[in-house]
């Protein structure tokens, strides 16, 4: 293994399991790099006890070292129900409205970035490589250095990041951005997002933004730019094809017969659009009456953070909204709508994009949306389906190939289905085509070196 031995560290630490659940593009994003550096996984255990844990819990892997952390109850409830999934969630995602700001929450937040930092530090050696990762840690690389730590330290966020007008609704907006801008190196998923920080650092924070691309504000200077995540292509286009031949597979077949299938695989968010998206399938029965009894909409949408109000309600709106659909349109041998609020192993999810005609990633915003990615390496090169996407998605600044719709244009989406599921196949060959190519431009080693090397310039710069 070449380089400096990586320390990443993010909210929830996913162990690698074969055969195991699919965790998500952030997970999966850093077992790749781990897998080719080295080094440690440190962050929340996914327990929650009544006292505050003494010590981290330390598990070695081959090449990986994971360490996790207990959170109290009292923690989890004021860092991650509270301010992490009740503020910046519903924030960074342009949801002001659904905000539920405690100043109890946000010192609970403070709290747990510093026990991560106490808990952490005592695990790096000199010329180790500090890589921290999203919203709810945006304070743990000012706890560090108030810990002395001097390794390279940087941030990269996978949500979006707001306008300055936005951000400013946060009333601790400037405490959380100076702590932000301890990091040597912020990274962020698009151009539009490193312009939102750029602008608020030069018009809320007296700042500056440097001929060299530097930012200079909170009597620090630091780089920040736009690091796109990618997937493992090869890897997923393989396991896609490995799985074509699955039972889960033919079981799918089978039950669709000569359908087409189209396909969601999203978490159960409100950002992820899901609500219109019911909408719009059910207005692609009603302005084509043609596609009654030969498509299937088939939705897969994992519960998650099931204490936050927000969530169940999304539940039991889109519970109702299938309702209503297959109560509508179905008929004794066709249910237009599957939904199914349930995960699978990554290995199954890639043969269902595979089988998919028509993959619908329409969130109503989204930092990248690494599903999107997946569907195209997942296709069959002679014969591959239609990604529509919402071009409120980070990943649509990449994929311009992909039919891209406004999720809030109900009717505009329909029609996008309707187009894709007609599309001849000359046409969608070529979308493919361009698409792969940027896929594996950015694939997700280029992530890694980049986001590494351009922090380990960072570093060199802050000690010159």
């Amino acid at each position: 293994m070449a380089g400096p031995r990586l320390v990443v560290v993010s909210n929830r630490v996913a162990m690698a399991e074969p055969g195991g659940k699919s965790t998500g593009g952030l997970a999966v994003g850093i077992l790749a790099a781990l897998k080719r550096t080295g080094g440690i996984w440190f962050g929340w255990s996914g327990e929650v006890t009544e006292e505050r844990p003494s010590a981290a819990e330390i598990v070695h892997s081959r090449d990986i070292t994971y360490g996790t952390l207990d959170l109290a109850r009292q923690d989890y409830d004021q860092y991650y129900n509270g301010f992490a999934n009740r503020v910046l969630w519903p924030l960074f995602h342009y949801r002001p409205g659904l905000i539920d700001f405690q100043r109890s929450d946000f010192s609970g937040y403070l709290r747990v970035n510093e026990q991560f930092a106490r808990h952490l530090a005592p695990l790096l050696k000199s010329g180790d490589v500090v890589w921290v990762h999203d919203y709810h840690l945006i304070a743990l690389g000012a706890a560090l250095r108030e810990l002395g730590v001097e390794q390279p330290i940087g941030f990269f966020l996978h949500t979006p990041f707001p306008a300055a007008e936005v951000l400013r609704i946060l009333p601790p907006h400037a405490k959380l951005m100076r702590a932000l801008c301890s990091y040597d190196l912020v990274g962020f998923q698009t151009e539009n997002d490193l312009s939102g920080f750029r602008d608020y650092i030069t018009r809320c924070a007296d700042g500056q933004v440097l001929a060299s691309g530097e930012v200079a504000a909170f009597g620090r200077r630091l780089h920040a730019a736009a690091f796109p995540i990618g997937i493992d292509v090869d890897a997923i286009a393989e396991q896609a094809a490995e799985s074509a031949d699955g039972r889960q597979m033919n079981r799918l077949r089978e039950s669709l017969g000569e359908r087409a299938l189209i396909l969601g695989v999203d978490r159960l968010d409100y950002s992820k659009g899901l609500l219109q998206r019911f909408k719009a399938c059910e207005r692609l029965l009603e302005m084509f009456p043609e596609t009654r009894g030969r498509v299937t909409y088939m939705q897969i949408a994992p519960p998650t953070r099931s204490e936050v109000p927000e969530y169940l309600h999304i539940r039991r709106s889109l519970e109702a909204a299938a309702g209503h659909i297959n109560g509508r349109f179905a008929e004794f041998d066709w249910t237009p709508v599957r939904y199914l609020n349930k995960s699978f192993n990554q290995r199954t999810l890639t043969g269902f994009l595979r089988a998919a005609r028509v993959a619908l990633v329409t969130p109503l915003r989204d930092g990248m949306n690494l599903v999107a990615k997946e569907y195209v390496a997942a296709q069959d090169p002679t014969d591959p389906g239609v990604l529509v996407l919402s071009c409120l998605a980070g990943s649509a600044r990449e994929l311009e190939d992909a039919v891209l719709v406004n999720p809030l244009d109900i009717d505009g989406v329909a029609e996008a289905i309707h187009d894709a599921l007609a599309m001849p196949l000359e046409e969608r060959v070529a979308r493919w085509d361009a698409m792969m190519a940027t896929l594996r431009r950015n694939d997700i080693t280029t992530w890694r070196d980049s986001f590494v090397a351009a922090l380990a310039e960072a570093a060199a710069a802050r000690h010159a």
